[in-house]
Parts: structure tokens; sequence; C-alpha cells
């Protein structure tokens, strides 16, 4: 299943409590449950202004409709075509 880098630009979000961050979190995996299983969200980075979050979906158009739902930002929805890391240098 392909997986996809969405970044959503949200001033100030590092800056969220732990409790507006719980709230984000449960609207998105509520949207998630109504969507069914062929969309899942694997995890987010939460930096000064923008999350960058990690799904893994069908095609970019499920996790644009998730975002619409939501009623989150996708200004880019980037899909992953490989994933390397430092085990990837032997």
């Amino acid at each position: 299943m392909p997986k996809y880098v969405i970044e959503r630009e949200i001033p100030g979000a590092g800056k969220l409590t732990t409790e507006q961050l719980k709230g984000i979190s449960q609207t998105s995996c509520g949207v998630l449950s109504k969507m069914g299983p062929q969309i899942q969200w694997v995890h987010s980075y939460v930096t000064e202004d923008k999350l960058y979050c990690v799904y893994i979906a069908p095609d970019e158009e499920m996790v644009r409709e998730h975002a619409k739902q939501g009623g989150f930002p996708a200004n880019s929805v980037s899909l992953v075509s490989t994933i390397i890391d430092p085990t990837t240098s032997e």
C-alpha cells in the first residue's frame, strides 16, 4: 500500500497543548474510522508551524478526503517512493 507524507500548515502548531493535540487526534481517528481500513495514520511530527503526517492509503485522493472531512489543511501530499535509513549505507 502506498505511503504519503502530508504537510499541514498550522500556525503555532508547536505551541498546541496536550489536550489540543488529543482533540485533533480524536477528530482524525473518528474520520479514519468512518472511512474504513484502507487508510491508516502512522504518525505525525509537530514543528513550530506545521505538522508532517505519515499515512498509508491507496491513493492521494483518499488522503485529501480525510483532510476535508476532518477540517485539516493538506497543503502538500507527497507519495513516498522509498525509505532509507542508516542501514541503507551497509
